[in-house]
């Protein structure tokens, strides 16, 4: 299975040119002809995700504010339609989208996750090229601005200016800003931006005021298979492209091209871990959850080069054991909600300094809208570093401790790292005689599932008997295409 890719300006220069600026004049009219857009041209590409206001009929689940099938289905297809018909097979340049939290929809406050899911396909579609290694897959930058961090949600340690996403309602105009920086470096290539009708219209019209361009922005929403693009030529001239997709995407969830092989649950040694109060000593802490079980899902395939490769997100292979979760996971767990990590944060890994570590929540994403599940980000706390003891204490009081959790079952998509230090830290609190546990998670396996489990007392039990099941080695590089 092989994908067509012409290869433009790369990620790393990108990351360069943002710091040095400079003017960019205006030109008259509006390109109306669909060809592909001029690779030498600074183009912004315009992606409308799918939120309550603004969607396709069908598109979105007016339980959770996620996407339906149905909209899966056309985000899968629209990835194609812009790397073909608006990129003209080129490589992207850079992509940005909402940051979740911004926009939190329905009663439940969950946060839109649509804006980096439905970029997502796209996003493995292109290729980076680390450490020597050349992978299907693309960073996307969704990280707070120094305006939009929501109230609840951690203070960023640092605002990095590169990895900077879009918020929904542009505080402090931090998404006109950074449209603006792009535009001034006058980087030839393409900039996809995934975002919201209300956060593409305000940014697109910001762009013409302050730019001066003779160009009228879209006003009204124009469906969901519109993508519109601002395109600004070397000597500066702009024009405004609009793209109408021929999509019309059925409403079951999609299925793969292949099918995809079992996998035995043999990654790891098994173990099973108990500490219940009055056994050898042990007793159960003070606020510990009841009646919960927590399953401890890692993220999937990221690393071709290595765990020093690193750009944030997943790859192509991954991108198949992603959309085959809910079948195979279908007869094995039974969650009542999903969590994962708050993807608009930076870390400094890998052959560049900075990226937005999406992987986690984009990896369970897709079964969320299978399932039609609530899916919530833990966004209170930073991650932190794995061997960071008070990342450990911070995730047990989130989601062992307090009662939100009691009485529930929930999937808990995470980085792997973590987990060892996690589980013991868990298993020490309850203090006793009994051997302390030494856990692992090895870098290859991404197919293990860990079962946390508090009985009705808070007794806890602890063991790696699940696994996905998904054997991934024979897939190939690129994603499944829709």
């Amino acid at each position: 299975m092989r994908v067509s890719i012409r290869r433009s300006i790369g990620y790393t220069a990108f990351l360069v040119a943002l710091t040095g600026l400079w003017g960019c004049s205006s030109g008259d009219g509006a390109k109306s002809a669909p060809a592909p857009l001029d690779s030498g041209d600074t183009n912004l590409v315009f992606v409308v995700s799918p939120d309550l206001a603004f969607g396709g009929a069908g598109d979105v689940d007016p339980r959770t504010g996620n996407l339906t099938s149905q909209g899966l289905q056309r985000s899968l297809a629209m990835a194609s339609f812009l790397k073909e018909e608006v990129l003209g097979g080129a490589n992207v340049t850079s992509i940005l989208a909402l940051e979740p939290m911004t926009h939190l929809q329905t009663a439940g406050a969950y946060p839109d996750m649509n804006g980096i899911g439905y970029i997502q396909q796209f996003a493995m579609l292109n290729q980076i090229t680390l450490s020597g290694t050349t992978a299907y897959s693309y960073p996307i930058a969704v990280a707070y601005g120094a305006h939009s961090v929501p109230a609840g949600v951690a203070e960023p340690s640092s605002f990095d200016g590169v990895t900077t996403g879009l918020a929904f309602g542009a505080e402090g105009g931090d998404n006109l800003e950074l449209a603006r920086r792009i535009l001034h470096a006058r980087l030839p290539g393409f900039f996809v931006l995934s975002a919201p009708w209300e956060t593409t219209s305000a940014l697109l019209a910001g762009i013409v005021d302050a730019e001066s361009y003779s160009l009228h922005a879209p006003t009204a929403y124009a469906g969901p298979n519109a993508v519109f693009a601002i395109s600004v030529s070397p000597a500066g001239r702009a024009e405004l492209t609009r793209y109408d997709a021929p999509l019309d995407p059925i409403a079951s969830y999609p299925a793969l091209p292949e099918p995809i092989p079992p996998a035995a649950c043999d990654q790891q040694p098994p173990f099973a871990i108990q500490r219940a109060a009055g056994v050898d000593g042990a007793a159960v802490p003070v606020g510990m959850n009841t009646t919960s079980t927590v399953y401890l899902m890692r993220h999937v395939e990221a690393h071709p080069g290595g765990e020093g490769w690193e750009d944030g997100n997943y790859v192509g292979t991954g991108q198949w054991r992603s959309l085959a979760l809910p079948d195979v996971m279908r007869d094995k767990i039974a969650p009542d909600e999903v969590w994962s990590i708050d993807p608009a944060q930076s870390f400094g890994v890998g052959d560049f300094n900075l990226f937005s570590y999406v992987r986690p929540s984009l990896t369970v994403w897709p079964y969320t809208i299978a399932t039609g599940l609530p899916y919530k980000l833990a966004a209170s706390f930073p991650l932190g570093a794995a061997d960071d003891p008070n990342a450990a204490q911070a995730t047990i009081d989130f989601f062992f401790k307090g009662g939100a959790l009691s009485g529930k079952k929930a999937l808990l998509v995470w980085e792997h790292a973590h987990f060892p230090p996690l589980v013991e830290a868990l298993v020490a609190s309850y203090g006793g005689t009994a051997p302390a546990p030494s856990l692992d998670w090895p870098g290859t396996d991404y197919d293990t599932i860990w079962t946390v489990t508090l009985d009705a007392t808070g007794n806890l039990s602890v063991d790696n008997g699940l696994c996905e099941g998904i054997d991934t080695s024979g897939f190939p590089d690129a994603p499944p295409m829709f």
